[in-house]
């Protein structure tokens, strides 16, 4: 007889450190205590984050596998084992929604090759809730990832990225390492065009959100500080 397989469930997580119903649907709890076996970036802060969001789950019955830029890619097929016996599997992002701008897309990939059942769970995500917030091209948008580090890259790309915004009418996204931040609004009010809009989106659901969007020449008048605040960052030239 063959076994029916489990449900491997993409678990949204708060994005900062703010109560997790504030945030996410009552169906998140309830996945969570109906599922002992996590895939995770951070085995700490998950359990932490299990525990706030369901303080009589029972923390020893836990399974958990780690996914983040150590671990070995062949190991990857063993954290889906159990939903090969009918187990379901929560796969948890450290901030935000899994499989978006994080390590558990080659999970989710690997899923669909087995066969097994993926359910994404609602819950806030960084980069759709500063394109919401922005007023800018919301049905035309593409986000980037990390820009180069290096001085003259960076600038090429963000000229490119502008350019790109302008020939095809397209809002480019993009985020930076938290303590970098400030040189990177910096760099955007400098080398953009005057009059190219640019939305700075940080601490996106907490108390401290903040989301303005202005034109290059005037973020250059007016700064912000954004050190080691969780920031996204998009462009839009028209």
């Amino acid at each position: 007889m063959n076994t029916e397989l489990g449900v491997l469930y993409l678990i949204p997580t708060t994005l900062g450190d703010n109560a997790p119903l504030e945030v996410l649907p009552i169906s998140v709890k309830k996945i969570i205590e109906q599922t002992d076996v996590f895939i995770v970036e951070n085995e700490k802060t998950a359990r932490r984050f299990i525990k706030k969001i369901s303080s009589g789950k029972s923390q020893s019955a836990i399974q958990m596998f780690h996914l983040n830029k150590f671990t070995n890619p062949i190991e990857l097929p063993g954290f889906l084992e159990p939903c090969l016996r009918g187990i379901n599997v929560g796969l948890l992002s450290e901030a935000g929604c899994p499989g978006v701008a994080d390590p558990g897309a080659d999970i989710v990939k690997l899923a669909h090759e087995k066969g097994v059942k993926v359910v994404p769970l609602v819950g806030p995500s960084s980069i759709l809730m500063a394109m919401m917030g922005s007023g800018l091209n919301g049905q035309n948008f593409a986000f980037n990832g990390y820009l180069p580090i290096d001085k003259e890259e960076r600038k090429k790309e963000i000229k490119r990225l502008e350019k790109l915004s302008f020939e095809n009418n397209q809002s480019q996204i993009f985020i930076e390492t938290p303590y970098r931040n400030n040189k990177l609004l910096e760099d955007l009010s400098n080398i953009l065009s005057t009059h190219t809009q640019i939305c700075v989106a940080c601490d996106i659901s907490l108390t401290t959100e903040f989301i303005k969007t202005k034109s290059a020449e005037n973020w250059k008048k007016n700064m912000v500080d954004l050190h080691k605040r969780p920031t996204i960052f998009i462009i839009h030239k028209s």
